[in-house]
C-alpha cells in the first residue's frame, strides 16, 4: 500500500483533502492544487464553502484572483460540508482549530469531531496527517485510537488496521504567520514526524510535491514539540523584553535605544521588542498546551508560566501609562476621550484573536474613559458583547482626542499625521520614535 500511495503521489494523481479551511488550511489547500494536485476542501461553515466553490477569498494572504487562476485552469479547489468526500480522497490533512478553554487547558473538541469525521470515512491506503498545535502526544494518544478502532476495523472488514501497513498517519505542525510575504506556506520549511518510518516516508512525499523543504523528525511527538518550542522561545523572549521596558522606565532610561544598541552586537542576541502583549492564534496559547501536559507529569513549567503572567499583564501596564499621561496633561481618565491605534494583533492583518487591544479597551472602559479606535484593517470590533466601529477618518479622530494610544503598528496609518496631531500619546510599539 506505501508503495502504491507513493506512486500516485508522484504522478500527481493523489487526491487530497484539507480539513478545515482557515488562515491555515486554505493556503495550505492552494498550494496542492497549484502544483497539480487535486484539491477537496472540507469545513462545517457554509459560508466558507460557498465562497471557496464561488472562488472567492475570505484569507488575507489569499487573494480571490489566485482562487479564479485555478478556477480557470480547471485545478480549482472543490470545497464541501460533507466528510464522505473524504472516501475518494488519498490523503486527508486536518487543521482544525485547538483553542484554550476558560482554565487555559487544551480544548481539543474540534479535534475529536473532524478526527471522528475522518475515522467514519478512512479506508485502506489513506494518509491522515494532523496540523493542528496541540501538547505532545495528541496524534498517537487521541488520533490514533480514533483511526484504528474496531469500530473501524469492522467496517472495513479488517481483523487490523495498523498504521505503516494499512494506513498512514503523521503530524507536521503549521508554520503560517499571517501577514507574511517573504516566508509563505512554500518556502517555510516543514518538518514532518510519522508514528511509523513508513509513515513520515508517504508524509514527506506528499508535502514534497508542492512545498520547497521538508524536514524529518523521527516521531510525531518531536514534531509536535517542536511547534511548542518555536512559540515558547518567542513567548518568553518576548516577556523577557517587556518586562525590561518596564525596568527601564522606573529607571528612566529609553528602553528601545537599549534593544537597538544591543542588537548591534553581531553574536550571541536576537532582538525581540516590548509591546502591548502578545495575541494571535500560537504564541498566547501554545506555550500553554506544553504547560498543560507537563502537569500530567507532576512538572511546573516555571519559565512558560512567568512568561504567561508577565505578558498577560502588558495591557494594565500601558493602561496605566494612559492614566500617568492624562494626569500629566491636567486630565481625569473618567470622561477622557481615548483613541486606540490599531486594534489587529500584528500589524498589516485583520485578525483582532487573543489581541491585547481587546484587554486594554475593556481596562480603558472600566477606568471611565470614552474609548474609540482607528484601524485601517479592522472595521468592525466585537468584544464582551460590546460592538464598536472604526473611526471613518484619521485626522479627526487625532482631533477630538484627549490621548492616542498606539496598539498595532498598521504601516497604513499616517505616523506622521500622528506625530503632528496627538496632545497626548502613548506610543507601546514606538512607531513614533
Amino acid at each position: 500500500m506505501k508503495e502504491q500511495l507513493l506512486a500516485r503521489i508522484s504522478d500527481h494523481r493523489a487526491s487530497v483533502a484539507v480539513v478545515g479551511l482557515g488562515y491555515v488550511g486554505l493556503p495550505l489547500a492552494v498550494a496542492f492544487a497549484e502544483h497539480g494536485l487535486p484539491v477537496v476542501g472540507i469545513d462545517v461553515d457554509p459560508a466558507k464553502v460557498e465562497a471557496l466553490n464561488g472562488c472567492r477569498s475570505y484569507v488575507q494572504d489569499i487573494a480571490s484572483e489566485r482562487l479564479a487562476r485555478l478556477c480557470e485552469a480547471g485545478n480549482g479547489i472543490r470545497a464541501t460540508t460533507d466528510y464522505g468526500a473524504l472516501e475518494g480522497c488519498d490523503a486527508a490533512i486536518i487543521c482544525v482549530p485547538t483553542p484554550l478553554n476558560k482554565t487555559r487547558d487544551p480544548d481539543v473538541r474540534y479535534l475529536i469531531a473532524a478526527g471522528e469525521s475522518v475515522a467514519r470515512a478512512i479506508h485502506p491506503g489513506m494518509l491522515v496527517v494532523l496540523e493542528s498545535t496541540t501538547y505532545p502526544g495528541t496524534t498517537e494518544e487521541l488520533l490514533l485510537p480514533m483511526l484504528a478502532s474496531p469500530a473501524v476495523c469492522e467496517r472495513l472488514g479488517l481483523t487490523s488496521f495498523e498504521p505503516g501497513k494499512e494506513f498512514f498517519l503523521a503530524f507536521s505542525p503549521e508554520r503560517i504567520d499571517p501577514g507574511r510575504t517573504d516566508f509563505t506556506v512554500e518556502n517555510t520549511p516543514k518538518v514532518v514526524g510519522g508514528v511509523t518510518p513508513a509513515c513520515r516516508e508517504v508524509a514527506m512525499a506528499l508535502y514534497g510535491q508542492a512545498l520547497e523543504t521538508v524536514i524529518p523528525v523521527s516521531s510525531t511527538q518531536t514534531a509536535e514539540m517542536v511547534k511548542l518550542l518555536e512559540n515558547t522561545f518567542r513567548a518568553v523572549n518576548i516577556a523577557l523584553v517587556n518586562e525590561m521596558a518596564i525596568m527601564c522606565e522606573k529607571l528612566g532610561i529609553d528602553p528601545w535605544e537599549v534593544i537597538d544598541a544591543a542588537a548591534s552586537k553581531p553574536y550571541g542576541f536576537m532582538k525581540f521588542a516590548p509591546g502591548p502583549g502578545v495575541g494571535g492564534h500560537c504564541i498566547p496559547l501554545d506555550p500553554h498546551y506544553l504547560s498543560w501536559k507537563l502537569k500530567t507529569l507532576n512538572y511546573n513549567a516555571r519559565f512558560i508560566q512567568l512568561a504567561g503572567e508577565i505578558n498577560t499583564d502588558m495591557p494594565r501596564y500601558w493602561v496605566e501609562r494612559v492614566q500617568d499621561a492624562l494626569n500629566d496633561a491636567g486630565h481625569a481618565m473618567k470622561g477622557s476621550r481615548v483613541l486606540v491605534l490599531g486594534v489587529a494583533y500584528k500589524r498589516d492583518i485583520d485578525d483582532v484573536r487573543e489581541s491585547p487591544a481587546l484587554d486594554i479597551i475593556e481596562l480603558l472602559r472600566a477606568k471611565g474613559a470614552d474609548v474609540h479606535y482607528f484601524d485601517p484593517h479592522v472595521g468592525t470590533l466585537m468584544h464582551n458583547g460590546h460592538g464598536l466601529d472604526s473611526e471613518p477618518e484619521l485626522a479627526q479622530a487625532l482631533a477630538s482626542a484627549d490621548c492616542v494610544m498606539v496598539v498595532t503598528d498598521h504601516h497604513a496609518i499616517d505616523w506622521d499625521l500622528v506625530r503632528a496631531q496627538a496632545r497626548c500619546l502613548v506610543d507601546t510599539r514606538n512607531v513614533t520614535r
